[in-house]
């Protein structure tokens, strides 16, 4: 494994003159990065001035620090961690993927607004020199990709990043999914290599060396001719549009080929109603127990509407499903949960079993309306406590299960400040709750992490209280909290809820990674503090916590954090090592191993390396060669060895380090 070498805080905030001068010393690779991460289909002409567009807009306004998830990665040409060049390359990165994914008129409106003011060239045609048959065979390669997948590739060929980095960045820069972008650019690379790595360094893929050719010249004085016709057309258009027929605002035209008021192939008559009191006397604890609320319950026509856009979502339906989510029709009639306003729109929400189906419209009929999915299945009296039921300037109301009895918010950056009350209407929908994150700059946690802290009714379990935190799905994120062993003789400890004080107090010191996890379909994170360590020379004990992130489709994340004594309350903990898909950290993954490089305040490192409490021996090889009998080890090492860990179960059992 790569240990990584832990720091007491969070990422470098980077000044502003920082920043600049990072990006005027590896302007020209910065561009290239930029200009193999745009779409091929802009062309190599508004590539190139893309490509120094975005780079030029990434200095930032006033003093930032890169996103935590990515802080640690590799520097420019595989160099060292560098915070101002990882702030500048997460900007230059989301602008281009951002990019990508734009279409439409918010293509022309982002070009509009963003090209003008930075490099714009009239009359010519830049791009850069051609290369021969493999820089072409390349370059084809690549046009098939999404800009995620060409970032992934750019990263990893170009920067020399490892896997997990090229994760991390890719998050920073707002991919959604960025382990299905690295496989795309992986099976693109091939064998890849140093001859992928070269044909990138060339002049085919340098937007930095151009030529130079004039624009076609005949076209260009046509143009000018119909210059002044193309004005008077603009005028007349702009007087003719409010005269023309617009859209009368039936809402029942968001459904494709569906007119107003005809049947759809899901009928508002069969929908299931849970009896009131049903959640009182069920064993079974989840969405199936809510009953049907909100003042529109029994609106026939909104019913019939949303009913209708599932069935055939038309073009002014803006539908989103988590990963791993089926967007198609139930196998039988949804359970009606809700129906009624929220704000300004109209919002519809059914449960089908297996999904939360949230179907919103504005009441005045004009604009989008939306039409989201998520997998709920296996819900239990926390996971399926809450429902987003509408988001409006950075602010989230949700619905509760009818089991909720007590509901207020707290702040996971102030463990030590007791919850505030939430007003829950009769209907179930809370007031406005901030949303994690919002108003902070771009990859930035903010000031304040808002989580929502529920407590169930005494008649299904007394004093149960337990958080959730809003990652950007329609069902909260359930936090849990493993404390560390009693011993050795002791049983081994199970989650329990995160209200505790100590609970507290270890989530404020890893809530800002929770961004990363935004739109995953998360259903729970646990913080499991697996060991305690002594530091070498006097030190006091740090603390060893393994994250583990468990979605609703099965797949699952884990994450080892080593968090030194003596920090602030809020300081994050420096990632140890990563692994997706695993079952590490769960309770079918009940071992785990980490190591980091430690730099002791008398400047000396050392390679720490802690595991669970079945490991009965740890041993290094590679940089460093050390053992240790028991679950330790801290050995004198060169900064930046790499060491190879293992430990040794109590069944005699080999266990490798996580990453």
């Amino acid at each position: 494994m790569d240990t990584s070498e832990a720091t007491a805080a969070g990422p470098v905030e980077v000044e502003v003159e920082e920043a600049e001068a990072s990006i005027v010393e590896n302007y020209p690779h910065l561009v290239r990065l930029a200009y193999l991460t745009l779409p091929a289909a802009l062309g190599r002409h508004r590539r190139v001035l893309a490509a120094h567009t975005l780079v030029q807009r990434a200095l930032p306004r006033g003093r930032r620090a890169p996103d935590p998830v990515a802080a640690d990665a590799g520097g420019p040409r595989g160099g060292p961690p560098d915070p101002a060049y990882a702030l500048v390359r997460q900007e230059v990165l989301r602008g281009a993927v951002a990019h990508g994914a734009e279409d439409g008129w918010r293509k022309r409106a982002h070009e509009a607004r963003g090209w003008l003011p930075l490099p714009h060239v009239w009359g010519l045609r830049l791009h850069p020199k051609a290369g021969g048959t493999d820089e072409l065979a390349l370059d084809r390669s690549l046009s098939a990709l999404g800009s995620p997948a060409r970032a992934a590739f750019a990263l990893s060929a170009l920067e020399g990043l490892a896997e997990r980095e090229v994760r991390q960045v890719l998050a920073a820069a707002g991919v959604a999914d960025p382990r299905t972008a690295v496989a795309e650019a992986a099976a693109a690379a091939g064998e890849g290599g140093e001859p992928v790595r070269a044909l990138l360094g060339g002049g085919e893929f340098d937007p930095c060396t151009v030529q130079a050719r004039p624009t076609d010249l005949l076209r260009r004085r046509q143009h000018m001719r119909a210059a002044g016709l193309a004005v008077a057309a603009v005028v007349v258009a702009a007087v003719l549009l409010p005269l023309a027929g617009s859209d009368d605002g039936d809402p029942g035209s968001y459904a494709s080929g569906t007119p107003a008021g005809s049947a759809s192939p899901l009928e508002s008559s069969a929908l299931v109603r849970a009896d009131t009191a049903l959640w009182e006397h069920t064993a079974r604890m989840d969405f199936t127990a809510w009953p049907a609320r909100g003042g529109r319950k029994d609106d026939t026509d909104l019913l019939r509407r949303a009913l209708a856009v599932w069935s055939r979502p038309g073009e002014r339906v803006q539908v989103s499903a988590t990963p791993g989510t089926s967007r198609g029709l139930p196998a039988q009639p949804p359970q009606l949960l809700y129906a009624g306003d929220v704000g300004e729109a109209a919002v519809v929400v059914l449960y089908d079993g297996m999904r939360i189906v949230r179907y919103a419209e504005p009441q005045d009929g004009k604009g989008f309306a939306a039409l989201d999915f998520a997998r709920v299945d296996d819900a239990d009296v926390t996971t399926g406590a809450a429902v987003v039921v509408g988001r409006v300037d950075g602010n989230t109301r949700f619905l509760t299960a009818p089991w909720v009895d007590d509901a207020q918010t707290r702040d996971l950056l102030q463990p030590n400040r007791a919850g505030q009350p939430l007003h829950v209407a009769a209907d179930g929908v809370t007031d406005p709750v901030r949303t994690p994150g919002a108003g902070a700059p771009a990859g930035q946690c903010g000031t304040a992490w808002p989580v929502l802290q529920f407590r169930s009714s005494a008649k299904i379990v007394e004093q149960h209280s337990f958080l959730l935190t809003d990652l950007g799905d329609l069902t909260p994120v359930h936090l849990t909290y493993t404390p560390p062993p009693g011993g050795t003789s002791a049983p081994a400890r199970q989650p329990r809820e995160a209200t505790g004080s100590q609970a507290l107090l270890n989530w404020a010191h890893s809530a800002c990674r929770l961004g990363a996890l935004r739109g995953q379909g998360v259903r729970a994170v646990n913080n499991w503090e697996f060991a305690e360590q002594r530091l070498p020379e006097g030190g006091a004990p740090a603390s060893w916590v393994c994250t583990r992130t468990d979605t609703w489709r099965g797949a699952g994340q884990a994450m080892v954090q080593f968090q030194p004594p003596g920090s602030s309350p809020t300081a994050l903990a420096a990632v140890a090592a990563q692994a997706e898909d695993t079952n590490a950290c769960s309770r079918f993954g009940q071992h785990v191993l980490a190591g980091v490089m430690w730099k002791s305040p008398a400047g000396h490192w050392f390679l720490l390396a802690a595991g669970s409490r079945e490991v009965t021996k740890v041993s290094a090889t590679g940089g460093v060669r050390a053992s240790a009998d028991g679950p330790l080890l801290a050995v004198r090492a060169e900064r930046g060895a790499n060491a190879k860990l293992t430990g040794r179960l109590t069944t005699g059992r080999t266990l490798d380090a996580l990453g």
